[in-house]
């Protein structure tokens, strides 16, 4: 086997599950789909499980239960086996025929039992036992109606669904995102007035909700896992006040001490809150084809990291509207096809240019070996150069199979191109440019008056205008970039202007979209009210103030702006890209926002000493392994800068990007509009 990483990690997590599988029904929550989808695919389930009949199943309370030819059941669980999950494995066995239930879980049993309020001192008297297993193997047998039938529950780490060899994504935690202030302020409403937090950065574990502790520490159990199948110590450092608490339950995490003594590797892993810049999030400089690829086509259901490519022109059905759901949609995960593999990882580290030349470049090869009647044609490509050759595998069922997954990597490209949200990319990025120079230059009361124009009702709006979700995408750049200003009279009354138009906006629109219908509360336009609109956007507001104030607790990244000068333009500098540049910083001074996380009494006293004495503290550039953590999503660019910035700072350096999901642009406003940080749905 190769160098381990976050694919073998993965493979060898459901080769567990997969030898389990053998002619069982097997259900799979959405996390665990994805996961299996980047990992190995499906059809390595399917070939697993060995049946003729799709014995594939969405683990939800009204799944098809087990007929009395189907003995065997497989559960495959991201989440904790608690509440409501246990309660929906009940009715599925109390509803079937199953004599032997294996149920799989991807968060450890020492995370079951703090999820079960047994103390530390107690789980630590449990090594080695696990009660919680125990007791609901013995439930399954009794639901199953026979206590000698076979029950078994194991833990499983299937945490992550690798994209490439240097990213890989953590479908159960998509929702995962940083704290903002007003977060303080609903934690401070649960606390006594004398232990109320000041702001962020009194945040620690004892404040959180019970909910989110649990979250970060069932994320804490994958990674510690993922740790030990690198075989490294890692020291855990920080950027960010989530990625403070994250960090730290890794370094003290108790299954991890031991593993920890024996391992021969070392790693960094650093933790950075993505709150911190949401312009690279927001923004349209990522010059990269599957970025737009993620941005406009549609989601592919139960997934966050992946969408549906319509193969309709690939049949002979017609190419309309109502004809897209007879056919199976393609997708952009092929882990089982090296060919369309290969293309892949070269889509997500190319410019979109020399991407789209790949294509095409990918599809006259695969055409030639076909001995297919290929037209050349030099020059620039086009989407209807690169048609003409998916064309030519139309009616040719053998070629067809060989090559399905370079078809839909180069349908999902002919599709992107030729989107009308594609030609509005360029708009977005030429508005930000020009916001970039203003903020040099004007106040932000000035830059707000500059999209005031932009703001237009349903009835006035062409294709080239932007909608209301878009108008918050440009909010969130406009915050972001600019970073804390002073408020004053002008502010107030540019923000004023802004809220009335955007709210007026809302309550014209025909029909609310999902997110907006969220925002304001209100399923209908019928139903929305300017006050409920206003008061719904002085809400957005409010966010919009705490992400532009996200830096503040920062001493080092505190801008995210670099100001134009004679020789050069105003620009954007991520903050991932100075957090790298400052890990590798060859003078090597100790970091100021790069916290590091003692794991016990050694590291503090190595602290302590470091203070009187020459005893070296552990710097994130310590050891030949970097692991980035992005705590709320990372961009496809973001991913590619990081890979190709760390070993041209530090060569023979590794580095791998790890995050909660892929990001598009309007992935932001949910997250920051509506999601529920401090109240997780973990299932019970």
């Amino acid at each position: 086997m190769n160098t381990p990483g976050v694919l073998s990690f993965t493979q060898q997590a459901w080769e567990q599950v997969l030898a389990k599988a053998k002619r069982a029904v097997v259900y799979l929550d959405a996390a665990c789909a994805e996961s299996l989808h980047w990992g190995c695919g499906s059809s390595r389930l399917l070939e697993a499980v060995g049946s003729p009949a799709c014995y594939l199943r969405e683990f939800e309370p009204a799944a098809v239960g087990g007929g009395a030819e189907q003995p065997k059941a497989v559960f495959v669980l991201s989440s904790l086996l608690k509440g409501r999950i246990v309660e929906t494995l009940r009715d599925i066995i109390c509803r079937s025929h199953f004599q032997y239930c294996v149920v799989v879980t991807a968060v450890n049993h020492a995370v079951h039992l703090t999820a079960n309020h047994v103390p530390a001192a107690a789980a630590a008297e449990l090594e080695g036992q696990q009660p919680v297993f125990e007791q609901l193997e013995e439930k399954l047998c009794e639901w199953m109606g026979n206590m000698n039938y076979t029950a078994e529950v194991l833990h499983i780490p299937l945490l992550l669904a690798p994209v490439a060899p240097h990213l890989a994504l953590t479908p159960a935690f998509a929702s995962l995102f940083p704290l903002l202030p007003r977060d303080v302020h609903i934690l401070n409403s649960a606390r006594p007035d004398r232990r109320r937090l000041g702001s962020l950065a009194e945040v620690d574990a004892t404040a959180l909700t019970p909910e989110l502790l649990l979250q970060i520490r069932c994320l804490v159990s994958g990674l510690s896992s993922l740790c030990e199948h690198l075989g490294v110590r890692e020291e855990c450092f920080a950027v960010g006040s989530l990625s403070r608490i994250i960090a730290a339950d890794l370094a003290n995490f108790a299954p991890a001490k031991n593993r920890r003594k024996t391992a021969t590797g070392r790693a960094s892993v650093v933790f950075v809150d993505r709150t911190l810049d949401l312009t690279g999030a927001v923004g349209h400089h990522g010059d990269n084809l599957v970025e737009k690829i993620l941005a406009v086509l549609p989601r592919l259901p139960g997934h966050t990291n992946d969408v549906m490519v319509n193969m309709v022109e690939l049949t002979a059905l017609q190419a309309e509207e109502e004809n897209q759901n007879v056919v199976v949609p393609g997708c952009l995960a092929q882990s089982n096809d090296p060919a369309a593999k290969a293309l892949w990882e070269a889509l997500l580290n190319t410019k979109h240019k020399e991407a789209v030349m790949e294509v095409r470049r990918h599809l006259v090869e695969a055409a030639s070996r076909e001995n297919l009647p290929i037209k050349m044609s030099m020059g620039r490509v086009t989407p209807g150069q690169l048609m003409s050759y998916i064309q030519l595998f139309k009616n040719n069922l053998k070629s067809l199979g060989n090559h399905c997954g370079l078809l839909q990597l180069g349908l999902a490209t002919v599709q992107t191109l030729k989107h009308p949200q594609t030609a509005k990319w360029d708009n977005f990025l030429a508005f930000e440019r020009l916001l970039l120079q203003n903020i040099g230059e004007s106040t932000m009361s000035v830059v707000l008056n500059q999209l005031l124009p932009m703001i237009k009702p349903l009835n006035q709006r062409t294709n080239d205008d932007y909608s209301p979700e878009e108008l918050l995408v440009l909010l969130l750049y406009i915050y972001s970039v600019s970073g804390e200003c002073s408020v004053d009279k002008d502010l107030g009354e540019g923000e004023e202007k802004v809220k009335k138009a955007l709210a007026q906006v809302f309550c014209e629109e025909s029909e609310l979209s999902p997110l907006l219908q969220k925002i304001t509360g209100c399923d209908s336009s019928i139903n929305l009210t300017f006050h409920k609109s206003k008061s719904a956007v002085d809400e957005l507001f409010t966010s919009l103030r705490d992400i532009a104030g996200a830096r503040n607790l920062m001493k080092q990244f505190k801008s995210v702006y670099v100001p134009g000068n004679h020789t050069h333009q105003a620009s954007y500098k991520p903050l991932l890209k100075q957090v790298v540049e400052e890990i590798f910083n060859p003078e090597k001074p100790d970091p100021v926002d790069i916290e590091h996380m003692s794991s016990g009494l050694t590291d503090l006293l190595k602290t302590g000493f470091s203070m009187f004495m020459k005893v070296s503290r552990p710097h994130p550039s310590d050891h030949p392994l970097l692991i980035l953590f992005v705590v709320g999503g990372v961009t496809v660019s973001e991913a590619k800068m990081i890979k190709d910035l760390v070993p041209s700072l530090k060569p023979g350096t590794q580095v791998i990007v790890l995050s909660t999901r892929l990001l598009k642009p309007l992935n932001i406003p949910e997250l920051l509009f509506v999601t529920d940080r401090l109240h997780p749905d973990l299932g019970f």
